[in-house]
């Protein structure tokens, strides 16, 4: 995929519209995203940007809630939408003879949904729901428990779900509003990849999208955490069956020159992966050379071991994660994992292990890209965080990176004052 064979449009309404003609198959994606995340919401709103999304499938004016998910599945595509910190975003995957209706659908999402105060209260039940399954999931609440820890002011720290007491006294016009300040040709970018052709496509879309009135993008603000000058710990302890370990460090934000780095370092720990977080796990990691692996798997005091660093807008975390053994205690796991970092951080890392970590890394760029829908997915995505052009860099950025660079990196990011650790281990339920 080069820049060329992006074509890119503004409407008169400020809608940014990205078309890239794959000609392999008579399939099409369409993708809608907005520039709105959990990182948008506030004390009192968090949970808010999800809710709107799970709105946005109950109908609009002229599609009935009912017929919402049929329209596409009569096609035989494949529909479906997420929210995440920086960014929501809905999709088709379908045959190009649904093109037509898959627009009429993003267009209508985008201008026309309904927030009937049932449906509202409806889907309230749903959410909390599932926020209360995530609480129950030992390996889940202990990663909510170490990001918030690890936040001190970013939204970042809140969950994508929502607090529950959020959920619980949000109304209906909060959606809505937060709807209408946020679902606007100006604040989202419409991405089609498959066998079309990128004029009929602007046409099409200028067709479907046009008359939706324009207006400024909403101002985001970008906050600044404040630095980490000791290391965190949270121990939670309730039923369960498994121990499960987690540190998490504050990590550079996608447009960082440390990010490659460090992704680099990650490859080397817990094997490479790769930057589509729709598809990340897909094509399991290849963990057998992995230092982590080989420390903690391999001696059997982990079940499974993993790293985790996702590009975003604004410094995040890259965490490590663990499933203890049966039968083996936490606290070795954690020496385990923390003299392996440390080891990395004195050391660095050896010739070898950069050309494994690039090898495997540039696979994983091709895995990430080898449909319509995760092209297109790339694309909406790193629009949203700063430029889809980033999303044609990858193999220039890795490239470039450097064992020296790597371990600098390491020192900065790999250090007990910029951490957070976690335990879970089952037994009482108390919390703190």
């Amino acid at each position: 995929m080069t820049a060329e064979q992006v074509r890119e449009a503004v409407l008169d309404n400020g809608l940014k519209v990205l078309v890239q003609e794959a000609h392999t198959a008579p399939l099409a994606s369409v993708w809608c995203w907005y520039r709105v995340g959990s990182r948008d919401e506030g004390p009192g709103t968090t949970g808010v940007s999800h809710w709107v999304e799970h709105m946005n499938f109950k109908g609009t004016t002229h599609i009935p809630r009912d017929q919402v998910k049929g329209i596409i599945e009569r096609f035989g595509g494949c529909w479906n939408g997420y929210t995440w910190i920086d960014q929501t975003a809905y999709l088709e995957t379908a045959t190009i003879d649904a093109l037509d209706r898959m627009l009429f659908i993003e267009a209508e999402r985008m201008d026309q949904c309904l927030y009937d105060a049932a449906d509202c209260e409806s889907e309230r039940t749903v959410i909390i729901s599932e926020l209360q399954g995530g609480e129950n999931d030992p390996e889940q609440l202990l990663d909510m428990e170490v990001t918030s820890t690890a936040f001190r002011l970013h939204p970042y720290r809140h969950p994508t779900i929502g607090w529950q007491s959020d959920v619980e006294s949000m109304t209906r016009d909060d959606l809505y509003g937060h709807y209408r300040r946020f679902y606007t040709p100006a604040n989202a970018t419409l991405v089609v990849v498959g066998d079309v052709s990128a004029d009929d496509v602007l046409r099409r879309a200028e067709r479907q999208f046009g008359s939706i009135q324009g207006a400024s993008p909403p101002a985001r603000q970008a906050f600044i955490e404040p630095p980490q000058h000791a290391e965190h710990r949270v121990k939670l302890s309730r039923e369960g069956t498994t121990a499960y370990w987690k540190a998490a460090f504050h990590a550079p934000a996608f447009s960082d020159p440390d990010f490659f780095p460090l992704l680099v370092a990650d490859a080397v720990l817990s094997g490479g992966a790769g930057l589509n977080i729709w598809s990340a796990g897909r094509v399991p990691r290849p963990q057998r050379s992995a230092r982590l692996y080989r420390r903690l798997v391999n001696t059997g005091l982990a079940s499974a071991v993993g790293g985790a660093l996702a590009p975003t807008a604004q410094p995040f975390l890259y965490t490590v994660s663990a499933t203890v053994a049966e039968g083996r205690p936490l606290a070795a796991v954690d020496e385990a994992v923390l003299s392996e970092l440390d080891r990395l951080v004195q050391d660095g890392i050896t010739p070898r292990e950069l050309a494994t970590a690039m090898a495997q890394l540039s696979a994983r760029f091709v895995f990430e890209t080898d449909g319509v829908t995760d092209i297109a997915h790339q694309l909406g995505y790193f629009e949203t965080i700063g430029s889809w052009r980033d999303a044609l860099a990858f193999g220039a950025r890795l490239r470039a990176v450097t064992r020296a660079e790597v371990q600098a990196v390491a020192r900065r990011v790999l250090v007990p004052a910029n951490r957070t650790i976690g335990w879970f281990e089952p037994g009482a339920a108390t919390c703190r």
